[in-house]
């Protein structure tokens, strides 16, 4: 039977709650293949309704949204109108809640997030956009392949205009450090030890800290344009920037600690954004 493929459709950026790791910014790299009867133009389906209608139907089901394993045991949910609020416990018995519009939740029918567990989610969404004569979808969910150090990390933008305000959406991103223009690899693995599964916080967000069971948390929340967002989240799983957390601000703050780190060299920072996007800061 003909096939169509797209390699790389779309990269998913988004957060999933892990009840290991606790809330884990991700991304996931997209290949499509098609197959199906040709039509009358001689295709299985156009390119360019490809790139528009799959595309969109998959970012519409996971990207920067909170994915979370509705079958997991230690979750609540409840819903008043259009807010979903989580209550969640993680393996070590830490708390979580996060508040949002339902539409930046994705409840995969599942006790854990995988790239398996969510492939039915978006196989389904796929199947609902493409034409009769496709008769097979197939979907590879990847992560970047990264020869050097990376770390997964969360946040919101309140500010932004898009879906980027979701208070808990998160990429997996590499970053390269230059050390008076030598890439330095052990500044690299410093900064990536020391945000590893990190939830990135803003400071005029931080509403409280509190302690439960001698455990220290933290409480963000903010009004967006998407509606109020809040998350609670342990303290211990947090970095927070003066800034906003976007990835020129970002690299910037990790460009001036680890000047401070090394005070008397140069230090460039390049730093990702999920996959082949990022921001260039100097200190």
């Amino acid at each position: 039977m003909p096939a169509l493929f797209v390699d790389q459709l779309t990269v998913i950026d988004f957060a999933f709650f892990d009840p290991v790791r606790g809330i884990v910014g991700e991304s996931w790299i997209v290949d499509l293949v098609l197959e199906g009867e040709l039509d009358d133009q001689g295709m299985v389906f156009d390119f360019g309704d490809v790139k528009k209608r799959i595309k969109q139907a998959i970012d519409a089901t996971l990207d920067h949204k909170l994915a979370v394993p509705s079958q997991y045991s230690e979750l609540s949910i409840a819903e008043d109108g259009d807010t979903l609020s989580l209550d969640m416990r993680d393996k070590q018995g830490r708390f979580y809640r996060h508040q949002s519009p339902k539409q930046a939740v994705a409840l995969v029918p599942a006790e854990i997030i995988t790239r398996e567990s969510a492939l039915p989610m978006l196989h389904e969404a796929c199947l609902k956009v493409v034409p009769g004569n496709v008769k097979k979808i197939y979907l590879n969910l990847r992560t970047e392949n990264i020869s050097g150090d990376y770390y997964h990390y969360a946040h919101g933008l309140k500010k932004h205009l898009g879906d980027c305000q979701r208070i808990a959406h998160g990429h997996r991103s590499q970053i390269h450090v230059y050390e008076n223009n030598q890439r330095n690899t052990d500044l690299e693995t410093y900064w990536c030890e020391l945000w590893r599964d990190i939830y990135i916080g803003t400071a005029e967000d931080l509403q409280k800290d509190f302690e439960d069971n001698g455990v220290q948390y933290f409480e963000f929340s903010y009004q967006s344009e998407q509606g109020e967002f809040s998350l609670v989240i342990p303290a211990e799983r947090c970095h927070i920037m003066q800034q906003d957390s976007t990835v020129e601000l970002i690299a910037q703050h990790i460009a001036d600690q680890l000047k401070e780190k090394q005070p008397k060299s140069d230090i460039k920072v390049k730093a990702y954004e999920g996959v082949n996007k990022g921001a260039i800061a100097f200190a």
